[in-house]
């Protein structure tokens, strides 16, 4: 790769036009999709590839890169380079791009032409050492709409479902980043709701210290989670950390309230998340997960499994406060206990605030080996251990909440769960059961074998 060439040598992005001949540009990466296929209509069986990025040069300027080609000529170019990348193009055909009918899938951008790869023509080269770099990557922190044409979550959750697949631009503060989840579609691949390259970047925000604008998400009524909620979608360009002055005074309100310890901690009160328990098929003994731990020195990356063992601490029957917290509606965070208000959904209107009782109990798990401690067992996971709703529960006597404790006390179960180091954690591990059922017994037996145990 050749760094000789100087900034003078490339094209500005604002000064391209199709007459331009054997032009190079260098810009930053703002957005790009994954890899996609579809049926060539030239050569009948066969499928011709393609993905698409969004290059940027100025403050004022970007525009969006197309390449087809064989599978493996897409893969390799589409691996070769990230979001936040600088990289020059060399031979590109500019071609003028049909606003009307384009705008619908790709970014929205100023530019009046697009750019065409060719494999045999044109050539793509990340670049680290141009002294354009600086000015180019300061380029990530400026959105490519308006810094005020944004809705805020209040004004989503106030609109509610009127806003079922309006495409919007949001601002808002990063409190918590789930890991990646699959389903498989119908034809046994393994699927996800967003693509690769969006999972990427999110995975890189640090919860309560990263304030994002993603212009062009699509807005939806999730009627499984009875909520609202945004979707990258072909023409969302996510910007992080903004240099906006709305984005500046939200940062300065997370960091202060943290501070204060106004905001919940985004591992402790993350809500339960959806897991496939069917894609969980490692058995480890209580020993084994604290020797994990241990190695791990900390830094133990988040680790789902089964236990064989039973619940050996289950307090239901002393003080209800010590089993149930309320949660927001909207958010499904638990609430601050004095006020009985969501942090986050302040700006809510009142009346479209809401609450709701939902379990949080801390129990032990043991097995053989040991006992792991201060375990979370809650929402709906806790519903369907104890058998009852939380109304059910509340509707319980004494004497029934402890007949209904010594049910499950000490009896040998299947437990899924979910462990993650957490070292403001009273045991320096994170466990949710995310299922507690009663093992079968052949499968128990065999776990006390050892024919299971993942060493």
């Amino acid at each position: 790769m050749a760094h000789s060439r100087s900034a003078r040598d490339f094209v500005a992005l604002s000064d391209l036009h199709p007459n331009l001949a054997r032009p190079n540009v260098i810009g930053v990466v703002i957005g790009k999709t994954d890899v996609r296929s579809f049926p060539d209509r030239k050569n009948i069986g066969t499928e011709r590839y393609t993905f698409n990025f969004t290059i940027r040069d100025s403050p004022a300027y970007f525009i969006n890169v197309q390449s087809w080609g064989r599978e493996e000529y897409i893969r390799s170019l589409s691996e070769s380079f990230r979001v936040g990348d600088c990289v020059t193009i060399e031979n590109p055909l500019i071609q003028s791009k049909e606003a009307e009918r384009e705008e619908k899938f790709n970014p929205v951008t100023p530019s009046g032409y697009k750019l065409l790869l060719s494999e045999n023509h044109s050539v793509v080269k990340t670049s680290s050492c141009y002294d354009t770099d600086t000015r180019l990557l300061a380029l990530l922190h400026l959105p490519v709409k308006d810094p005020q044409d944004y809705y805020s979550l209040g004004d989503i959750v106030a609109n509610g479902q009127s806003l079922h697949g309006r495409v919007l631009n949001v601002l808002a503060a990063v409190m918590a980043v789930g890991e990646p989840k699959y389903f498989m579609t119908s034809d046994k691949r393994k699927g996800q709701s967003w693509d690769n390259e969006s999972i990427q970047l999110a995975q890189s925000w640090i919860p309560q210290e990263t304030v994002i604008f993603a212009s062009d998400v699509r807005i939806n009524f999730d009627k499984f989670r009875n909520c609202m909620t945004a979707t990258v979608i072909s023409k969302t360009i996510i910007t992080t950390n903004p240099e906006t002055a709305e984005a500046n005074v939200l940062f300065s309100f997370i960091k202060e309230s943290a501070q204060a310890g106004a905001l919940p901690s985004p591992v402790k009160e993350l809500p339960n998340e959806s897991i496939n328990l069917e894609a969980v098929v490692d058995v480890y003994t209580v020993e084994q997960l604290k020797e994990k731990a241990l190695q791990s020195d900390g830094k133990l990356e988040p680790l789902h499994g089964i236990i064989y063992g039973y619940i050996s601490t289950l307090d239901i029957d002393e003080n209800v406060s010590r089993v149930l917290r309320n949660r927001c509606s909207i958010c499904r965070f638990i609430v601050n206990e004095v006020s009985n208000t969501c942090t986050f959904c302040s700006d809510v209107p009142p009346e479209a605030r809401s609450t709701f009782a939902s379990f949080d109990i801390l129990v032990d798990v043991t097995d053989h080996t040991g006992t792991l401690h201060s375990c979370y067992l809650s929402d709906c996971v806790a519903e369907e251990t104890l058998g009852c709703t939380v109304h059910e529960f509340l509707m319980l006597e004494e004497d029934q909440k402890t007949a209904l404790k010594w049910q499950l006390l000490l009896e040998r179960s299947k437990i899924y769960f979910k462990v993650t180091s957490s070292p403001n954690w009273r045991t320096g591990l994170k466990v949710n059961l995310l299922s507690c059922k009663l093992a079968d017994p052949i499968e128990a037996s065999q776990s006390l074998l050892g024919r299971d145990w993942n060493y």
